[in-house]
């Protein structure tokens, strides 16, 4: 008798409670009474994390930062159309559902049906990446680390995702970012 078919079922019943522990934070980050003093701060972070952010930073740079804050800008947008790309491709392959109550319902129907991993947490961490990078100055570091994490955290807020997607983008923006960042140096510079 093949051992396959118990441990794919312990497999099965860990990864189940698993997702199940995933969906129970987030709707208990959503119901957070002590959170809610906060909300219209994750909002905009929602918001500014649909790229507005990081496209006012790379404007700034293209414009006031001379040659090489445009390089920096050119980088900081290949790594996010690659993070992109590959976040999009991983939504169709795991079709994982969204949190069935958003905070944003109207917003909801226009973002695209599936949850992992979260959009907002992979360019955002991404970006953050790229920015420690070329700055590295441990205020810089410490404000675009903190600026993501706001982004990313309001996803599970606003039950646009579950915990484990913007844990799972974060991880995906940073090592594409972390692979793609000295190639492109190498090219732009």
């Amino acid at each position: 008798m093949s051992a396959r078919g118990p441990v794919r079922r312990r497999i099965s019943t860990w990864f189940e409670s698993v997702l199940h522990w995933d969906q129970r934070l987030g709707h208990s980050i959503g119901d957070s009474e002590k959170l809610r003093r906060f909300a219209r701060m994750f909002l905009t972070a929602t918001f500014l994390g649909d790229g507005y952010l990081w496209a006012a930073l790379a404007f700034g740079l293209i414009v006031f930062g001379g040659s090489v804050g445009r390089k920096y800008a050119l980088i900081g947008f290949g790594i996010t159309a690659v993070n992109i790309l590959v976040f999009r491709a991983i939504k169709s392959l795991t079709s994982r559902d969204r949190p069935a109550f958003s905070v944003m319902r109207l917003r909801s129907r226009m973002v695209e049906g599936y949850s992992f991993p979260s959009g907002h947490a992979t360019t955002s961490f991404g970006m953050a990446w790229v920015v420690s990078n070329c700055y590295p100055y441990t205020a810089v570091q410490i404000s675009v680390y903190l600026v993501a994490a706001t982004i990313a955290f309001s996803r599970v807020y606003l039950r646009e995702h579950y915990p484990l997607d913007v844990l799972g983008g974060a991880i995906l923006g940073s090592a594409i970012a972390a692979c793609l960042f000295p190639l492109l140096t190498g090219l732009v510079f």
